[in-house]
């Protein structure tokens, strides 16, 4: 039998693995056109999601020759934070 502190841990590492997929979407939209249709509703509720957590890095990483590394640190950080809660 699961105990609640293991069901806990569970759920928020499912969770994080789910915020991450999310991360890695929105960085595959963002080179593609997505001005219209259906595709810019994905984007507009994606980035609505995703983008207050990105935007911290942005801060302090610029892209690096037109490449934006913070999605990358963004994913590692959170991954860090739950592998050192878990």
């Amino acid at each position: 039998m699961i105990n609640l502190p293991q069901q806990v841990a569970s759920i928020l590492v499912q969770a994080v693995n789910l915020y991450v997929i999310l991360i890695v979407v929105w960085a595959i939209f963002s080179w593609f056109d997505h001005s219209k249709g259906v595709l810019n509703d994905i984007y507009k509720v994606l980035d609505a999601v995703v983008s207050p957590y990105i935007n911290l890095f942005k801060r302090f990483i610029p892209p690096i020759g037109g490449i934006d590394l913070s999605p990358i640190l963004a994913i590692v950080l959170l991954q860090l934070v739950v592998r050192l809660l878990v």
